[in-house]
C-alpha cells in the first residue's frame, strides 16, 4: 500500500471516529468479498460509505511495500477520485495554517535572529514558551498525516518514508521541548516547522500528479452516458441504462452518447470513435453495423438494437481491464518496491548511527540530532516509491484511450526487447475484405465510371464474393444503377443480362480467351489480383482487379518498425502467390505461406530457440496457441471483443499503424520508468552521505530544511518527468 493509501486510511479511520457507524454493517473483509462479486459501474459509486474508500485507493499509485487492495473495483473510481481531492484539499489546508504558525516562529528563534542581525522579544521570559507552544500546534497539526502514517507503518510492519518523517520530526520536537523546560542545548523549533511545512507542499503537490493520472481513467469511465432512450411500441422513453435488456431497441439522437453496445437497426450517421478507438475520423455507421457504447452520434439519427450493457460493454471491460493492470505489478515495480523497503531500513540505520557518531566522536547533541534528522528526511524513497506507479497509471490510461488496452504489463514493457514481429496477413496488413482496387475502360465507348456501373447493374443479383466487393465499390462511388434484365449465370465463367438495350456480361480472363479476344496487358498488375472483364454486346468493354487490399496504414507501418530495428515476417493461409505478393510490396524480411493455425505455434517456437523475442500479431481466436506462446502476445482488430484471453496486449482496430504505436509506447514507457528511477536512486546516492556530514570538514553542510526541499524537488521531477510520457503518445 502505498503512502497515500496509508495517510488516507488514518484520515478516514479519525474522520470515522466522529461519525456514527450506524447502518454500515459491512466489515473490510466483507468489503472486499462485495467487490469481487458485484464490480459494479462507477454510477453506483455513491452508494459507498465513507469508511471504505481506502479499500480502493490503491488502483492509481499503488507503489506500496505490500500492495493493499490493488485490484480494480468497477465502482470505486468516481468517489475514490472525489476523496483523493478531499485529500489534497485536506493538505492545502494544513500547509496554509502551518506557514503561518511558521512566521511568528520564525521571528522568536534565537538563530533565526542572529541571522538576521535582529533582536524581536515578544514576552521577556515568555518567548520561548510561545515559541514551544507555536511549534508544538505545527507538530501535531502539520505532522499529522506523518504521524498517523508512522503508526500504520508499524502495524503493517512495513516501514516507508512516513516512519522516516515522522521519527525525524518526533525526535526533532521531542528534544527541542527538553531545552524549553531545562535540558541544556540549543532547540530545533525552527527547522522543524519549516521542515514539516516542506513536507506538506511536497505531498500537496505529487498528490496533485497522481490525481491527474488517476484522472484519465476516470475519463473512460465519464464516456459511460446514465440514460437511453428506450423504444417501445412506437414511443420512446428515457430509463437509466442498467434497466435496459439484450434485444430492447434505444434511439440515438444526432450529437448523443451512443448508450450501449449494439447492432444498429434503422437509420445512418456517422459515430465519432475516438475516444474509444483512437481513429480521428468518424466511422459511418448504417443497418446491421455495430456501435460501442460511449461513442458520439454525428448528424443521423439511429435506433439500435442492444447487445451488451453493464458489465459486459465494451468501455466497462476495458475499465476493467485498466485497472487491473494498473494494480498488478510489472517485474520493473516490484524491484522499485524493494529498494524502496531497503531504502527506509538503510536510513534509519544510518540516522542512528550518524546520531551516535557524531555524539562520540564529541559534538553536541543538537548537531548530531540535526544530521540525524537530515538523513531521514533527505533519504525518503518517495520519489523511488512514485517513480513506476505514476508512469503506469498514465501509460495504462492513455494507451486505453487510443485502443490500446494492456492485460500483461511486463509483456508491454518488454517490447523494447522485440527482435522479431510475426503478422498474421489477413485483417491486419490486408483489409481483410474482397475489394476492388482497380477498375478501367478498354474501350473508347465507354468511361471508367461506366464499366463499374455496368458490372454493379449485374452484380446487385448475384451473391458470389466477388460480387459483395463490386457492390461495395458501387456503394462507395456513390453511382446509381440501371436496371438489368433477363438475367442468366454463364456456368463457371461469369453472368450476364441486358442493361439499357445492351447484351452485358461479367465474365472471367478464360471465357474472354475462350472468345478468340486478347487481353491488353493494363488489365493485369500482379498475380494476387484477381481479374474479372466486362463485356457489351460481346466486345470487350473494361476490366475490374480485385484482391485484399494492402492497407494504406501498412507501408507506414512497416517503415516504422523496420527503422526501430526489427525483423518483420508474415504468415498467412493464403497460397505461395498471394503472399509473396504482399511481402514484396510491403519489403517484409520475409513470409510463410498455407500456414494452417497450429502450424504458427511451431514457427513462432523455431525463431525463439534461434534466441528471438517474439511479438505475435494475430486476430485472438484461432492465433490463441501462438499467441500465448509468444514473448509478447498481440490481439489484433478483436474490435469490441475484448476478452481475446491469451494475448498480453489487444488492440481494438486491425491497424497495422497501432502496432508499431504499441511498441514505440512501450519503449517509450520503460524509458520514463529507467529515468525516474536512475534520478531517484542516484539523488539518494549523492544525498545521503551529505546529509550524515561526511564533508563536514570541507563546510558542506545540509540542513533539515534544505534537505526537505531536496527531497520535495526530487519528488516533483519524477512526477512532472512521468507527465510528459503523455507527449509520446500524440
Amino acid at each position: 500500500m502505498d503512502d497515500y493509501s496509508k495517510m488516507e486510511h488514518e484520515h478516514e479511520h479519525e474522520h470515522n471516529d466522529n461519525n456514527s457507524h450506524a447502518g454500515h454493517n459491512h466489515s473490510h473483509q466483507n468489503h472486499k468479498e462485495h467487490h469481487n462479486k458485484h464490480k459494479d459501474h462507477d454510477r453506483h459509486a455513491h452508494q459507498m460509505s465513507d469508511d471504505n474508500h481506502d479499500d480502493n485507493h490503491n488502483d492509481v499509485h499503488g507503489n506500496g511495500h505490500g500492495n493493499g487492495h490493488s485490484k480494480g473495483h468497477g465502482n470505486g473510481q468516481h468517489d475514490h477520485t472525489g476523496h483523493h481531492e478531499m485529500m489534497i484539499r485536506d493538505f492545502r489546508k494544513r500547509f496554509w495554517i502551518s506557514i503561518v504558525l511558521t512566521v511568528p516562529v520564525l521571528l522568536l528563534s534565537p538563530m533565526i535572529q542572529n541571522l538576521l542581525g535582529i533582536e524581536f522579544v515578544l514576552f521577556p521570559g515568555f518567548d520561548k514558551y510561545i515559541l514551544f507552544a507555536l511549534s508544538t500546534v505545527v507538530y501535531f497539526y502539520g505532522g499529522w498525516p506523518f504521524l498517523a502514517g508512522l503508526t500504520r507503518e508499524i502495524k503493517q510492519k512495513q516501514p516507508g518514508m512516513m516512519t522516516l518523517i515522522a521519527v525525524a520530526i518526533s525526535v526533532a520536537w521531542g528534544y527541542s521541548t527538553a531545552t524549553t523546560f531545562g535540558v541544556e542545548g540549543s532547540s530545533f523549533f525552527w527547522e522543524l516547522v519549516t521542515l514539516i511545512d516542506i513536507m506538506l507542499l511536497g505531498h500537496w503537490i505529487e498528490m496533485k500528479s497522481v490525481l491527474g493520472a488517476s484522472r484519465s481513467l476516470q475519463k473512460l469511465v465519464e464516456l459511460m452516458p446514465s440514460e437511453a432512450h428506450l423504444l417501445k411500441d412506437g414511443d420512446t422513453k428515457d430509463v437509466k441504462v442498467d434497466q435496459l435488456k439484450k434485444d430492447d431497441i434505444v434511439v440515438v439522437r444526432p450529437g448523443e452518447k451512443i448508450p450501449v453496445d449494439g447492432v444498429v437497426a434503422d437509420g445512418e450517421s456517422n459515430v465519432n470513435q475516438a475516444m474509444v478507438t483512437g481513429e480521428s475520423k468518424p466511422v459511418k455507421k448504417s443497418k446491421d453495423d455495430k456501435v460501442i457504447g460511449g461513442t458520439i452520434n454525428g448528424n443521423g439519427s439511429l435506433q439500435v438494437v442492444v447487445q451488451q450493457v453493464g458489465e459486459n460493454a465494451y468501455l466497462s471491460k476495458v475499465i476493467n481491464m485498466v485497472r487491473d493492470a494498473q494494480g498488478k505489478k510489472s517485474k520493473t515495480q516490484n524491484l522499485a518496491d524493494r529498494i524502496a523497503f531497503w531504502l527506509t531500513i538503510t536510513a534509519l540505520t544510518v540516522g542512528f548511527g550518524t546520531l551516535t557518531t557524531w555524539l562520540i566522536v564529541g559534538k553536541p547533541f543538537v548537531f548530531a540530532l540535526e544530521r540525524m534528522a537530515t538523513v531521514m528526511v533527505i533519504a525518503c524513497p518517495h520519489a523511488l516509491g512514485l517513480a513506476v506507479p505514476l508512469v503506469v497509471a498514465i501509460s495504462t490510461s492513455m494507451a486505453a484511450q487510443h485502443g490500446l488496452l494492456i492485460r500483461n504489463r511486463t509483456a508491454f514493457e518488454n517490447s523494447r526487447k522485440i527482435t522479431v514481429l510475426l503478422f498474421d496477413k489477413t485483417g491486419t496488413l490486408t483489409r481483410g475484405n474482397f475489394g476492388v482496387t482497380r477498375y478501367g475502360s478498354l474501350n473508347e465507348e465507354f468511361d471508367d465510371k461506366m464499366i463499374l456501373k455496368l458490372a454493379g447493374a449485374l452484380e446487385k443479383k448475384s451473391e458470389h464474393p466477388l460480387a459483395m466487393g463490386i457492390m461495395q465499390k458501387v456503394k462507395d462511388e456513390k453511382i446509381k444503377l440501371p436496371e438489368a434484365h433477363n438475367f442468366k449465370a454463364i456456368t463457371g465463367k461469369g453472368i450476364e443480362a441486358e442493361v439499357d438495350d445492351k447484351k452485358i456480361k461479367v465474365v472471367s480472363p478464360g471465357f474472354v480467351k475462350e472468345s478468340n479476344i486478347e487481353i491488353p496487358v493494363k488489365a493485369y498488375k500482379n498475380e494476387a489480383e484477381t481479374v474479372v472483364f466486362v463485356m457489351a454486346d460481346d466486345k470487350l468493354a473494361g476490366f475490374i482487379a480485385m484482391s485484399d487490399e494492402i492497407r494504406e496504414e501498412s507501408h507506414e507501418a512497416v517503415k516504422t518498425l523496420k527503422q526501430s530495428g526489427l525483423k518483420l515476417y508474415m504468415m498467412t493461409g493464403d497460397n505461395e502467390k498471394v503472399a509473396k505478393s504482399v511481402s514484396d510490396e510491403l519489403g517484409l524480411d520475409g513470409y510463410f505461406a498455407g500456414v494452417l493455425p497450429d502450424q504458427k505455434l511451431e514457427k513462432l517456437k523455431e525463431f525463439q530457440q534461434q534466441g528471438e523475442f517474439v511479438a505475435m500479431t494475430g486476430d485472438g481466436i484461432n492465433d490463441a496457441p501462438a499467441l500465448a506462446a509468444a514473448d509478447v502476445g498481440i490481439a489484433v482488430g478483436s474490435g469490441t471483443d475484448v476478452a481475446a484471453e491469451t494475448a498480453d496486449i489487444i488492440l481494438v482496430n486491425s491497424n497495422p499503424k497501432d502496432i508499431a504505436s504499441l511498441i514505440l509506447f512501450g519503449k517509450a514507457t520503460y524509458r520514463k520508468m529507467i529515468q525516474n528511477f536512475v534520478w531517484a536512486t542516484g539523488y539518494n546516492i549523492v544525498a545521503i552521505p551529505l546529509a550524515a556530514g561526511v564533508l563536514f570538514t570541507a563546510g558542506i553542510l545540509i540542513s533539515p530544511a534544505l534537505g526537505a526541499v531536496l527531497m520535495s524537488a526530487s519528488t516533483v521531477i519524477v512526477a512532472i518527468n512521468a507527465q510528459f510520457l503523455k507527449r509520446s503518445m500524440k
